[in-house]
């Protein structure tokens, strides 16, 4: 199914296993992200509306005090996200993958409604904010997780790509249904907040319906001790009998890291006590502990990417070469991130790989960033300025380079930090770094999103210049510190990242022998 666009394979594959039931079983769990997208999208502009500040009387306010509550809308939410992505580490333990979605699906559900049913309760709205972060922290958190560990690794980059294109589908549905709102409903009628609020119900609703038919992951059953029902999962999501021994290979790839993680940290304990103690252990080993820093470090460049920098000063440019409908534009601009996102993540993330398509992402957007920063110190563009015909000429170059940027920025690096996250950590410790990565996100996004307006005030084009530069040095740190990862299976990462211990382990446990075989082995290690 889908064979194009695929990495090469780890060992010779059934036909089988590349089928329907793994595409929609990651479809599904993905589905929770299109509500991260969607309020990415429509929040700002739905507490702008007559109706919102009327109901809720921010009409009654000063300035100040309705800047604050608007702060405080969005601000309870990130917070709702970085600490739901945070406490679903203990469910995704203790209870599994399926089971975290499942309850944050439930705390999304009820924050949706509380956001939607209130009157004139703005305290409702505040714990609707924060319950909808809490869900969305922990559905961010466990499915990249999730489909990493049931998909092949021959398209597991396609599958967990599916967590960054529900999002971008979510941004872009969320932009549409405040534009259809803006144009069709009279702003003092409540429908024109209550609507888009009410519409986060709808991808959680879908969630809530998908998951019963969703499987536990094998990985946390074989950790758990579960192996007749791993097996009889493996054998749904791959398509073959129990007893074949592509399946046999899956569970003892698993089983034999997962015995020379505990030799390692635990000693062979299975208590929660003894886990959090071997957790700590082992994610301070070498080999292991780089990769934290790896995750944390490229959630930090994709944040200093200039993507909201983008979006702060886009409008202006659209309207600085005549553009009416500036809302309009920029709707399209997101539509062509989406459409980069699918197409890259569908067709060409696990053929090219994710070190290059960070490259050559970062370096083209940077050059769109350092065009945007010389248009607006020359041309120096404004909504209510007379427009000369070079400042139209140059707008008009501009707005090419912002879709350019969309494109591409989607096109590659904006998901990728997702992917790797989910694929490189030891089995052990991928409860943890689940939300260690969800946790990176909305850290990184709250600092951005607080400096942002400081850094246009003191910086002016500038910022722009910052942002490419970022970008450039993105680049040449994913050309000396990030490895291809593509094709591997999650076994094999230990030998990727220099975790020699934990390598020789498993390789004793199986009877092979402990040093590389190959001269592309040695390489591997040399550069890692």
């Amino acid at each position: 199914m889908t064979a194009f666009g695929r990495a090469t394979e780890d060992r010779p594959t059934p036909p089988e296993v590349y089928n329907w039931r793994v595409y929609a079983a990651s479809l599904a769990i993905s589905m929770g992200l299109l509500t991260y997208g969607y309020d990415s999208a429509f929040i700002g502009t739905t507490i702008t509306q007559k109706s919102f500040k009327s109901d809720f009387g921010l009409v009654n306010m000063t300035k100040v005090q309705q800047n604050a509550v608007s702060s405080n809308l969005t601000s309870i939410y990130s917070a709702g996200g970085f600490f739901g992505a945070f406490f679903m580490f203990f469910s995704m333990e203790l209870l599994g993958r399926k089971k975290t979605a499942v309850i944050s699906d439930a705390i999304f559900i009820l924050g949706a409604i509380l956001c939607t049913v209130p009157t004139h309760q703005l305290g409702l709205i505040y714990a609707g904010r924060l319950l909808t972060g809490l869900g969305v922290g922990g559905l961010a958190a466990v499915s990249p997780i999730y489909t990493s560990e049931i998909a092949p690794p021959a398209i597991r980059g396609r599958l967990t790509g599916f967590f960054e294109s529900s999002y971008q589908i979510g941004a872009v549905i969320g932009f549409w249904i405040n534009y259809g709102v803006v144009h069709n409903i009279n702003g003092n009628d409540s429908k024109a907040w209550r609507i888009p609020m009410a519409v986060q119900l709808i991808p959680a609703g879908l969630l809530a319906l998908m998951l019963p038919l969703v499987t536990e992951s094998p990985v946390w059953l074989l950790k758990k001790g579960r192996d007749e029902d791993a097996y009889r999962v493996y054998s749904y999501i791959r398509n073959l009998p129990a007893d074949h021994q592509y399946i046999a290979e899956d569970v003892s790839f698993v089983k034999g890291q997962i015995e020379s993680e505990r030799a390692v940290s635990t000693g062979g304990d299975r208590s929660f006590t003894a886990f959090l103690k071997g957790a700590l252990k082992l994610s301070l080993m070498k080999g292991v502990r780089n990769r934290f820093v790896l995750v944390f470090l490229m959630f930090m460049w994709q944040a200093w990417s200039g993507a909201a920098a983008i979006n702060y000063y886009s409008p202006t440019i659209f309207a600085s070469i005549g553009l009416t409908d500036v809302t309009f534009w920029t709707g399209i601009y997101g539509l062509i991130k989406a459409a980069g996102s699918i197409i890259f993540f569908t067709f060409f993330i696990d053929k090219f790989g994710r070190k290059w398509p960070w490259i050559v992402s970062s370096v083209s957007c940077a050059v769109c960033q350092y065009y945007l920063a010389g248009y607006i110190a020359v041309s120096k563009p404004s909504l209510t300025a007379p427009k000369s015909a070079s400042t139209v000429s140059g707008g008009k170059a501009a707005t090419a380079f912002i879709m350019i940027f969309g494109g591409m920025w989607s096109f590659g690096a904006n998901g990728l930090p997702w992917i790797i996250s989910s694929e490189i950590f030891p089995t052990s410790l991928r409860s943890i770094s689940g939300p260690f990565a969800a946790m990176s996100v909305w850290l990184w996004t709250f600092v951005v999103t607080k400096a942002l307006p400081s850094m246009f005030t003191s910086m002016g084009y500038g910022v722009y210049i910052f942002f490419a530069s970022a970008l450039i040095c993105a680049s040449v740190y994913a050309f000396f510190f990030i490895p291809e990862t593509k094709g591997l299976r999650i076994d094999q990462m230990d030998h990727l990242f220099g975790a020699t211990k934990l390598e020789s382990d498993a390789l004793v446990a199986k009877g092979e022998e402990v040093y590389p075989q190959t001269k592309e082995d040695e390489v591997r290690v040399e550069v890692v």
